[in-house]
């Protein structure tokens, strides 16, 4: 029996990053995942590599770090990525004044007249349009492809092991339990997302991780070629990262979004739009927590809701919806990511929300180092 130095549970984005780190450390890796392939958070999101996200300091330096790593995976494995930037959209003058306070504390960053945008986003909707701000760090990728053909390529490139339809039972330490075999490492790394009820069911209750949500739509390839620029985001969206709470005028666009469209709050919405490769743009999206994240059947109307928001800064003729769906993730009410080892031998990291695609490579770099006993330089 082949005995590796670790075992992960899971092949989405969190997995792979983590087998990414360890195994051009020159260990031996095996990479558990109950699908054909990773289906689940990791390939039903925008695709946004989003420092501008994370707040100053900690987080937006582990989100850099993250996006360094990324390049250079990106570029080894041929897959596609725009470095295309970001694009936050005002068209109400306390989202305005929020943009204005956020570029005075961010350097690089510009702040841009409606002409200014109008050149950098041909669709953005001019009429009403007060500013927006330009970053050019933020990379698009399109994480179905990235998803399912890193495993590959990190095979090739570092012979990690991977092992899909193996649905892990359980692990301990120096061990890993599938439904077909048993395996045998020095350190096992539970990267499963919503499935860690199967496997550490108490961890969500002791630590408070709750399901997330998230409704999302893709449209057909734009006609032509057509490119939007800049992925895109409009007001609602100061209200979701935690990077714009310092900004004083934050308080005066929650404050009229819950007194004026009250809905947008009862189902977490915020509207962005990002495009890949094909063309396709991927739209969202909402935000249900809870018991509402566990119901299976989609909304329509709250599909409709984030397309009429869409409307109001994005203006593409024809553009035809070709897909829905909705995706579930781990939520901590009050940190980023949980890491925590809930026996000898095992680490469990879990709860990065919507932040999964921007800090995984970081903070698989950040756990590995820890856990291995890596002095930083």
């Amino acid at each position: 029996m082949t005995r590796y130095d670790d075992a992960i549970v899971g092949a989405g984005v969190l997995g792979l990053a983590h087998a990414y780190h360890l195994a051009r450390r020159g260990r031996r890796v095996v990479v558990c995942e109950r699908h054909p392939r990773a289906m689940s958070a990791s390939v039903r999101n925008f695709g946004m590599l989003w420092p501008i996200g994370q707040p100053a300091g900690t987080l937006r330096e582990l989100a850099l770090a993250s996006l360094s790593h990324w390049k250079k995976v990106l570029i080894d494995a041929g897959l596609w990525h725009d470095p295309c930037g970001s694009l936050h959209l005002a068209y109400h003058e306390d989202e305005a004044a929020v943009l204005r306070e956020f570029v005075d504390g961010e350097p690089g960053l510009q702040l841009l007249s409606p002409a200014q945008v109008k050149a950098k986003s041909p669709f953005v909707q001019i009429d009403g349009l007060r500013a927006g701000v330009f970053s050019a760090t933020e990379i698009c990728v399109d994480p179905r492809q990235v998803i399912a053909e890193l495993p590959a390529w990190l095979s090739r490139t570092f012979g990690v092991t991977f092992h899909f339809n193996e649905r892990v039972l359980g692990c301990g330490t120096s061990s890993l339990q599938t439904y077909h075999q048993s395996l045998m490492a020095d350190r096992v790394w539970v990267c499963s997302g919503e499935e860690l009820q199967s496997l550490y069911p108490a961890i969500m209750g002791a630590w408070g991780l709750k399901r997330c949500k998230l409704q999302m739509l893709r449209s057909a390839p734009l006609a032509g070629g057509t490119r939007i620029g800049p992925m895109l985001a409009g007001g609602l969206t100061l209200r979701h990262y935690k990077s714009f709470a310092h900004c004083p005028s934050l308080a005066l666009v929650r404050e009229r979004v819950t007194r004026e469209s009250p809905w947008f709050d009862d189902y977490g919405i915020h509207v962005m739009a990002s495009q890949n490769g094909r063309g396709e743009v991927v739209i969202g999206d909402s935000h249900e927590y809870g018991l509402d994240a566990a119901e299976p059947f989609d909304r329509d109307d709250i599909d409709r809701l984030i397309l009429d928001y869409l409307a109001t800064f994005l203006n593409v003729p024809d553009m035809r919806i070709a897909e829905r769906w909705h995706g579930i993730y781990m939520k901590h009410p009050q940190v980023t990511y949980l890491v925590v080892q809930p026996e000898p031998g095992v680490t469990l990291i879990n709860g990065v929300g919507g932040n999964g695609m921007t800090l995984s490579f970081g903070l698989a770099e950040q756990t590995v180092s820890k856990i291995l006993g890596e002095r930083s330089t």
